[in-house]
């Protein structure tokens, strides 16, 4: 019998740039579908802030029915906002913490888009549901998450 030669194990070479599935993006680059779902974000987050503009719009005009509630709405309209407009620069800044609210809001958004189908398919429903689908498929593909835990690498090493 021949002798069978092992590769050395002892020092195994990294993989070459961009190949097989534990390659990683040079430090400081994002992946393209990163920036799909910050696009995604901020798209979003743009849409709350001109809804709360409209709401107070109305109620200053007198056409709202009840004060308190166009106050209310507005006012949760700019804090989700500004929550998404955060959550946004944390996942840019490799932030862990900001994939939690994001899904949320997704959910959320796929919940009362499917409702809103169901009585009635409109444009806005179709986009609506879309756009909260990419974002939260986005924010679930490896390269995004990779890039989005970047902070747990260095804290776990």
């Amino acid at each position: 019998m021949a002798p069978v030669s092992t590769p050395n194990q002892s020092s195994p070479e990294p993989p070459e740039e961009g190949k097989g599935p534990s390659a990683t993006l040079p430090a400081g680059a994002r992946p393209p579908a990163l920036w799909v779902v910050v696009a995604g974000i901020a798209l979003e987050a743009l849409a709350l802030a001109a809804a709360a503009v409209v709401v107070l719009a109305e109620l200053l005009s007198g056409g709202s029915f009840s004060a308190g509630v166009s106050i209310f709405l507005a006012l949760f309209c700019l804090g989700v906002a500004v929550v998404l407009g955060a959550s946004a620069r944390g996942l840019l800044r490799g932030q862990r913490w900001a994939r939690s609210p994001v899904a949320t809001w997704q959910l959320l958004q796929v919940v009362v888009a499917f409702s809103w189908l169901q009585y009635q398919v409109t444009p806005g429903g179709i986009g609506t549901m879309a756009l909260a689908l990419v974002v939260l498929v986005g924010l679930m593909l490896r390269p995004v998450v990779v890039a989005t835990t970047r902070d747990a690498a260095r804290t776990d090493g």
